[in-house]
């Protein structure tokens, strides 16, 4: 007897549900699975919103005034007032030379003794900032942050000198995140990262689950096409990306108090779109492999870390050396990160959206036809 096509496309929905069913209950059922999704987001959610910060506010700098002068007092108490550093006072550098060797301080700053002399006479007093050069990132933001309060400081005093004179000031504006704070940007991106275990990890372990079980055999001699394994295995990890994403944000929000200025559409568009390369790519890994560890160790290789170090996430693309800026554009979290961090930091930007989108979708799709063709050869 021959089946009509109404017949066959409703056995291979019923064998799709099939599927699905069983790949839900094992997902359920496997407190790897369980960890993976809802503990290991969480963990990463709290070290990246509080152990993880990139503020340089209150660096311990020593503070060295060989004179004290009206004008020299003046000074520091500027560089005691300011944020960025908690400040110790002295009058020789030698003990802060010390404290520089040992890591107790960030830097020195020396008011010279001829500082008031210079000023005075408007000979261009030097002051002297020493860093630590084994820490570049610290020893440039002390740097900047000196010449900023003497700069402040040196603006202040013009305007109350000159007070009746017409001056030009410059008033700055921060976009988007006007307090600075790291945790605005960090955390809406670790829930990329967030994502990419949760899409690549769990799903480079589905297929081998089958072949280390001895599953795999008995699914070969049923009708189940490759498209139609593939569809079973991916949509209840698809939902629970999904489910895990939701779980981070409402975090960012509630917890971190991050701000959130776009939609709800945008949020899951993006996600949906992220979570077909992420798990396209976890499907050809299993389809590749026959073996959980070896799945998870290349999930994690070629997957995580390249979202942790050269999506953006940290370390800016542009400062990389040019090859590997060129590896980043087929690193999906490269177009989710930022997208997100509009997403909650600027609102909907959907020309910037849709470009994104349609570069992971394209990644998806490349990754799920070479898991379709990996699959078939392995079925056929």
């Amino acid at each position: 007897m021959i089946a009509s096509p109404l017949q066959s496309k409703l056995g291979r929905l019923r064998r799709l549900f099939a599927l699905v069913r069983k790949e839900s209950f094992q997902a359920v059922r496997d407190p790897s699975s369980i960890l993976i999704a809802f503990v290991l987001p969480l963990i990463l959610l709290f070290l990246f919103g509080y152990g993880v910060s990139l503020d340089t506010a209150r660096t311990r700098i020593g503070l060295v005034t060989e004179e004290i002068t009206p004008l020299t007092q003046d000074l520091s108490a500027s560089f005691r007032a300011s944020r960025y550093f908690d400040v110790a006072i002295g009058r020789d550098r030698r003990p802060f030379e010390e404290d520089l060797v040992l890591g107790k301080v960030r830097g020195i700053v020396v008011i010279p003794a001829d500082f008031t002399t210079r000023y005075t006479a408007r000979n261009g007093p030097d002051i002297q900032v020493i860093v630590d050069g084994s820490d570049p990132n610290t020893a440039n933001f002390v740097q900047n942050y000196a010449q900023g309060a003497v700069a402040n400081w040196e603006h202040q005093r013009q305007a109350d000198v000159a007070a009746s004179r017409p001056a030009v000031t410059v008033e700055q504006r921060f976009w988007f995140n006007p307090e600075l704070t790291n945790r605005n940007f960090l955390v809406p991106g670790s829930i990329a990262i967030v994502m990419t275990l949760v899409g690549t990890l769990l799903t480079s372990l589905v297929v081998a689950r089958e072949w280390e079980r001895g599953t795999m055999e008995a699914m070969m001699a049923t009708p189940v096409t490759a498209v139609e394994l593939l569809a079973g295995k991916i949509l209840p990890y698809f939902l629970l990306g999904l489910t895990s994403m939701t779980l981070c944000v409402l975090l960012a929000v509630f917890l971190f108090g991050v701000p959130f200025r776009g939609s709800v559409a945008a949020l899951y568009t993006l996600s949906a779109a992220f979570l077909i390369p992420a798990l396209g790519q976890g499907l050809l890994i299993s389809t590749a492999t026959k073996n959980q560890f070896l799945a998870s160790q290349l999930a994690l290789i070629s997957a995580f870390l390249p979202a942790f170090l050269l999506s953006g996430f940290l370390f800016e693309i542009n400062s990389m050396p040019t090859i590997i800026q060129w590896i980043t554009f087929i690193v999906p979290a490269r177009y989710l990160i930022p997208s997100l961090q509009t997403v909650f930091l600027a609102g909907d930007i959907w020309p910037m959206f849709a470009q994104a989108i349609a570069v992971m979708l394209t990644i998806g799709g490349i990754m799920f036809t070479l898991a379709a063709r990996s699959t078939r050869k392995r079925i056929g």
